[in-house]
């Protein structure tokens, strides 16, 4: 999901509520209401299997394309973490256009090519193609419907589906996306059938997916359909998952009162703000670093500065090379966000999220898992 989310609660939400449309937060939904995730049958999990398993190479070639100026920091971070640790393919960062990818909400990162670049070395395309990024950038909508022609699977992550709906290659098929951006998705794709209560949708070479967090069940199904069941539980213990299938509520997740009235109250704390640091360092967990530092930049009270003691690029664990916000020996005392070093990623998620709540109250951690429309 990108910033336009962020950037809700102080247009959408701050405006109308000022403006004296309080019979419009009183209409909004009390809550969500519980809600079990449904079984998802066998023959459709196996189905998914079947249309994620490589054609092209034996070794698969995965592009993570991402736009210079918008693209989500987790879509573009998580994927090609998990996969490069689980070393069941080739993982390219590719950019549309020269120069670091300005991740939001937070970090900047090097990729490894241009799409152009990219499209010189490998003519017949890639194997695999997750997408993510603002939905009305031509060089992105072309270049995902020429990787398709080319034989590519296409796996929209999170409001990346309505990118791969804006490209034409949704059109009639069944798919899913982060419940906020369902009805634009929709409205601009109407022949897309959306399918309720599935983390993860695929119909022919097209998979789609909720939120944000289901970006790692769908990369664990990946190399599941590339590499076997075997090789992806080992890849789901090294993140901390127990299980990474379908499931999911989706009445679970909407805009609601409570999450309204707490984004409001939040936002004109204008006095209550903090700016919060997270240390970068070699071979540090690029998963948990993107997650712990997603989550507290969509609290509406705190922002994320990456620093490190030199302006050096700083490689991750999986080759992924951030760029410091700024440069520091340390960060004041108290605004320090850890990355949980010694916990695994999903580990990692759960407590920064209760680090969240510690700190400003369960609401704001309501709002946060809203946005990432993680099943907690």
């Amino acid at each position: 999901m990108r910033k336009s989310v962020l950037i809700w609660g102080a247009a959408a939400v701050a405006t109308l509520g000022m403006a004296g449309f309080g019979g419009w937060m009183i209409s909004l939904p009390s809550g969500t209401r519980a809600a079990n995730a449904p079984l998802v049958p066998q023959a459709e999990a196996d189905a998914m299997l079947a249309s994620l398993r490589p054609t092209k190479r034996e070794r698969p070639l995965v592009a993570v394309i991402g736009i210079n100026d918008a693209t989500e920091t987790t879509d573009y971070l998580v994927p090609t973490g998990i996969l490069r640790r689980a070393d069941v393919a080739d993982v390219m960062m590719l950019a549309t256009r020269p120069g670091p990818v300005q991740l939001y909400p937070a970090l900047k990162v090097e990729p490894d090519a241009t799409i152009t670049e990219f499209d010189a070395n490998h003519p017949d395309g890639a194997d695999y193609v997750p997408a993510m990024s603002r939905d009305d950038d031509p060089a992105a909508l072309a270049w995902l419907r020429s990787q398709a022609e080319k034989g590519a699977k296409i796996i929209g992550i999170c409001a990346g589906a309505k990118v791969v709906g804006a490209s034409g290659l949704l059109d009639g098929r069944r798919a899913t996306t982060h419940w906020y951006y369902l009805s634009e998705m929709l409205r601009r794709s109407p022949t897309i059938e959306y399918v309720a209560d599935r983390r993860m949708v695929s119909d022919g070479n097209v998979a789609t997916t909720t939120g944000i967090t289901a970006s790692m069940p769908m990369m664990l199904t990946l190399i599941e359909a590339i590499a076997g069941r075997i090789k992806a539980e080992a890849a789901a213990r090294d993140l901390g998952l127990e299980r990474w299938d379908a499931r999911h509520a989706s009445a679970a997740f909407k805009l609601t009162r409570p999450f309204a009235t707490t984004v409001l109250a939040n936002q004109v704390a204008l006095w209550n703000r903090d700016e919060l640091g997270i240390r970068v360092e070699p071979r540090m967990d690029e998963v948990s670093l993107a997650l712990v530092a997603d989550v507290w930049s969509r609290t509406y009270r705190s922002s994320v500065t990456i620093f490190s003691t030199s302006t050096d690029v700083v490689e991750t664990r999986s080759g992924i090379r951030v760029m410091p916000d700024q440069v520091r020996v340390n960060w004041p005392e108290g605004r320090r966000a850890s990355t949980f070093p010694d916990r695994k990623p999903a580990d990692a998620l759960d407590q920064a999220l209760e680090a969240i709540a510690g700190r400003y109250g369960h609401p704001t951690t309501n709002v946060v898992a809203m946005q990432l429309e993680y099943p907690r």
